[in-house]
């Protein structure tokens, strides 16, 4: 059977018997779909999830971006901003704290303002600078912590301070002194007592008077505190006037893999050498030009729910014990809920987070079995299977290609990832090593230049 009706036929076969509602709804779509032939997506959505996700990090961090980037705007509405700046001031507030690498680094830029307080920013506008849809929002992020100092705080170290940054800086100040243990309202009047002190100090007056202005609109407060504070925003059309293509998505999902493996040491090389060895293995199975790039994004996005997971666990040297092994387990889970909202996504979300599922239901998080996981997932937990036994970590070499082998055949035996797949690895190991070896070695040196702030 041709691998592009095999495929389809895996994709109808999928079973709905055992499945929560979210898996039969996708499993419904898919089976609808059959293939992906173009997927565009609104920029505004994919970072409303990425944002999200990043607030698993902590419950105290619960809708943190969402806030900072509805109350932002609230004040940009407010000073009658042009719209084109209220958008642009939006966009950059879901991801300004997206250089904070670690769950230490981010409850400290929301309970303090810390003396180093400028290094996640300017981490998080390196990450964004070369991605010509987000350049605009890089330079804002860069500088949301500048204080207004009475107007020198219109340029730092020789460089002009975006408005916007000042603005979003504001927004963030409210946003951490909320206690989600009090009514709001009854907090309204010491927020704006606190921030209003600081006025030509900290903030641009102007943007205080905003504040004062706001303050007794009941609406936008309880907005603030609900939810998901970004869907209250009604002038969503806006926002979705920005749609990213393909290779657009391709782009900024492996900047967000930076995000991903960067928290730690021991990960900051891995989605890129599953990322690609996936691409190539779709490729020999068969998959279309465009499917191969659907499997380079599931491959960057694949572990984007260990953003939920504690450091400790990620950098740990020797084996977890069953309580870690059971947290890390998670991450999948995470993944797919993360990337769930994105229906654009849905093909990409199956095949990256089943990534540790196996064909003898003893996978997670969901279980899947048997002729009912897509040919894609199993493309997936190939290549993340290859790509952690052979990368070298800080704390073990990677094994050799017949160790590797020996690995893979048993996983095999077992009935845990797919034979076929294994046999093309296999007959064509030479290639895909050099390929996941030079796309490791090109994410170290990304890695080692991002941590030293070049």
């Amino acid at each position: 059977m041709h691998v592009k009706a095999r495929l389809i036929k895996t994709i109808d076969d999928f079973t709905l018997s055992s499945y929560n509602e979210n898996i039969k709804k996708l499993i419904h779509f898919l089976r609808k779909e059959k293939t992906m032939d173009k997927i565009r997506i609104s920029l505004y959505d994919l970072l409303v999830c990425i944002s999200n996700t990043q607030d698993l990090v902590s419950t105290k961090l619960s809708n943190h971006h969402q806030q900072v980037g509805y109350l932002a705007f609230r004040l940009a509405e407010q000073m009658n901003l042009p719209i084109k700046q209220q958008y642009d001031i939006f966009i950059a507030s879901l991801v300004h704290d997206i250089g904070a690498l670690s769950t230490k680094e981010m409850l400290e830029l929301i309970e303090t303002e810390p003396m180093d307080v400028n290094s996640h920013a300017f981490r998080g506008a390196k990450l964004f600078e070369s991605f010509k849809p987000l350049k605009k929002s890089a330079k804002i992020i860069k500088f949301h912590h500048i204080p207004w100092n009475g107007g020198q705080g219109r340029s730092y170290m020789g460089e002009d301070v975006p408005f916007e940054s000042h603005v979003i800086h504001c927004a963030d100040r409210i946003c951490a002194l909320i206690n989600p243990g009090r009514n709001i309202i009854s907090q309204i009047p010491d927020i704006v007592e606190k921030i209003s002190i600081q006025a030509d100090v900290v903030f641009i007056p102007k943007l205080i008077d905003a504040l004062k202005d706001i303050s007794v609109k009941d609406y936008i407060w309880l907005d603030l505190v609900s939810p998901a504070p970004a869907k209250k925003i009604l002038i969503k059309e806006l926002f979705s006037t920005l749609i990213l293509e393909i290779d657009e998505i391709v782009e900024l999902s492996h900047i967000f893999s930076r995000i991903i493996d960067f928290r730690s040491r021991f990960t900051a090389r891995h989605s890129a050498g599953v990322a690609k060895t996936a691409e190539k293995l779709a490729q020999l199975v068969g998959f279309s030009a465009y499917e191969c790039k659907m499997m380079l994004i599931a491959g960057y996005l694949h572990d984007l729910g260990k953003i939920a997971i504690r450091e400790e666990i990620l950098e740990k040297p020797s084996g977890l014990n069953a309580e870690e092994a059971n947290e890390m387990r998670a991450h999948t889970y995470y993944t797919y809920h993360s990337l769930e909202p994105l229906e654009q996504l849905k093909t990409i979300n199956i095949w990256a987070s089943l990534h540790h599922e196996k064909l003898n239901g003893k996978g997670y998080p969901f279980h899947v079995a048997g002729d009912n996981l897509p040919v894609g997932s199993r493309i997936m937990a190939v290549a993340d299977v290859f790509t952690a036994i052979t990368e070298d970590r800080p704390y073990r070499k990677g094994m050799s290609m017949d160790s590797a082998v020996t690995v893979l055949n048993n996983m095999v035996s077992s009935n845990a990832i797919d034979g076929k797949i294994v046999k093309l690895l296999i007959d064509n190991y030479q290639e895909l090593d050099n390929i996941r070896k030079t796309s490791q070695d090109e994410a170290a040196l990304q890695y080692e230049k991002f941590m030293l702030g070049y």
